[in-house]
């Protein structure tokens, strides 16, 4: 059964045939384990995606609540800036330790240790007595985000089983607007609170998805990769075969993904010499990941959406809506949008395929943010309500585009093209990129917007352009394989015969040994009858 799972590779899923077309997450012989995978997935992605959102949008909404303001002297232009950038600095900070961790002591480990300095990070923002010490708080709650949110996404996609595995990991960047819309709603509802309880609610709020995940953590199970890694395969057979085929290690599929694991860590230890930070220039496949891992995650940020992500309220104010409870509204409707959307495209990315939907995505927001552009100069020139509500309009319009992929797949297409021996340090200058481009935008954007008002956005008509050359030429699609595959793409054919081939061949020669003991169980068992 496993060799043909090779013939596949081109078309399908490699595990296409090996997987129980009866199994599904509602429906197998042992449906709690199945469940309980899942489960543990949905804790990750929740309480680290969700708690990444959070501060985004409650940062936004903090801005429209005159008891914040007030509290902190009314800041402007660069300390504004530096308010909203401090945890993208915190990241920053972070990064240098977290693929040392994530490969060190393990993924579990490293999500904990992220969890535990959020919570502390969150009382301390809570308790600020200062701007200074609201600053630090939410350097540190940068800091600590950074483990969480570097760790989460990788044991999400090493765990999931193989045919939830792209629609899980999109769901996880996703699941970023769940917390934008409870950072939203919770601001909307204590702007009536007439004390510093308006801020400082919504700011302990933000410890609850943390608190959850030091607690619960370490009953998620450890990455199979990662076991691999350290050479405890028994363990992660166990694992693979525990909550992919029902606790089964002689299983078709799980051989197979055992198999092809181990193939994969041995070509790139060994072959391609695919370890370490020299790996990235190293070969031109990994010259082509890294090119690409750092286009989209620039993208992701420097496509205009920073504007109503963290400053919504300023726009709205260069509009003429100054009302904050107006503000406030927007900003939670518009959350809700959000997720709404991405969550929709998250369940389309393995039938339409990462190229389409990129490409669609950056061209839809090209003509979406154009439109709001126009809507904007024209309110400025003119003072039109009409071309300010139109400004509204094509807000919620480029959310849309934006969420058919950028929000789903940016960390699902990272870390799928990213091989083992490297995806913790690729998945952190990943990381690194976009705090980089969210600490610029952050700390640029509201100077360049009261400096340049409606011209600003035309920098970003320009650069969405550029966003649409750059993924019709370079985007590598990698709909239907499996993380190992993917090697096979950018690497060329030694590593599918070594990687693809080799699994196929042991998974093979395992089933055969299955069989072969059962005859000879079988012959043993006539033998005794017959006597």
């Amino acid at each position: 059964m496993a060799p043909n799972a090779v013939k596949n590779a081109d078309g399908a899923n490699a595990y296409t045939e090996l997987m129980d077309p009866q199994r599904t997450w509602y429906n197998n012989r042992r449906l709690s384990r199945l469940i309980i995978l899942n489960a543990w997935i949905v804790l990750l992605e929740i309480q680290t995606s969700t708690a990444s959102g959070y501060d985004g949008s409650m940062m936004n909404g903090l801005q429209s609540l005159p008891q914040w303001e007030s509290y902190f002297n009314f800041p402007t232009r660069g300390k504004l800036g530096l308010l909203g950038a401090i945890q993208n600095i915190g990241s920053l900070a972070g990064y240098p330790f977290t693929p040392y961790l994530c490969d060190g002591i393990g993924r579990k480990p490293t999500v904990f240790i992220g969890a535990l300095l959020m919570v502390i990070a969150t009382a301390i923002q809570t308790a600020a007595q200062s701007v200074g010490m609201f600053i630090g708080a939410r350097f540190l709650v940068g800091f600590g985000l950074t483990f969480a949110a570097s760790a989460s996404p990788m044991l999400i996609a090493e765990l999931s089983y193989p045919k939830y595995r792209a629609p899980l990991t999109s769901t996880y960047n996703s699941l970023w607007h769940l917390g934008s819309i409870v950072a939203a709603w919770s601001t909307f509802g204590s702007f009536k609170i007439q004390s510093t309880w308006a801020w400082r609610i919504p700011s302990v709020l933000q410890a609850a998805p943390s608190v959850v995940q030091v607690f619960l953590i370490w009953f998620v199970p450890e990455s199979p990769r990662y076991l691999v890694r350290k050479g405890k395969e028994a363990q992660a057979l166990r694992t693979l075969a525990y909550y992919h085929a029902d606790g089964d290690e002689m299983d078709p599929l799980v051989r197979y993904e055992f198999e092809e694991i181990k193939a994969a860590m041995d070509f790139d230890r060994t072959v391609s010499a695919n370890v370490g930070w020299k790996a990235f220039l190293s070969s031109k496949g990994n010259l082509k990941r890294a090119r690409i891992i750092i286009a989209i995650a620039f993208f992701s940020q420097w496509s205009g959406n920073g504007l109503a992500s963290y400053y919504l309220n300023k726009v709205l104010s260069d509009i003429g809506i100054t009302n904050p409870t107006t503000q406030l509204l927007l900003n939670g409707i518009l959350s809700i949008w959000s997720l709404i959307c991405a969550l929709t495209a998250s369940s389309t990315v393995e039938r339409f395929g990462r190229r389409v939907l990129f490409i669609s995505s950056a061209c839809l927001m090209t003509v979406c943010f154009t439109m709001q552009t126009v809507c904007f100069a024209r309110f400025t020139i003119t003072g039109d309500n009409n071309a300010a509500h139109g400004v509204i309009a094509f807000i919620f319009l480029y959310s849309a585009a934006y969420n058919l992929a950028f929000s789903p797949l940016i960390v699902t297409y990272a870390l799928e093209i990213l091989p083992y021996n490297i995806r913790a340090k690729g998945f952190n200058i990943f990381n690194i990129t976009i705090s980089v481009a969210l600490v610029f935008n952050q700390y640029v954007n509201p100077i360049a917007l009261a400096a340049l008002s409606w011209k600003y956005y035309v920098v970003y008509c320009v650069w969405l352009v550029c966003e649409c050359i750059f993924l019709y030429f370079y985007l590598v699609e990698t709909k239907n394989h499996t993380l190992e595959e993917t090697a096979t793409i950018f690497d060329g054919e030694d590593a599918r015969e070594k990687i693809v081939g080799t699994a196929a061949t042991h998974a093979g020669m395992a089933a055969k040994g299955v069989e072969d003991q059962g005859e000879e169980e079988k012959g043993s068992t006539e033998f005794v009858e017959i006597a």
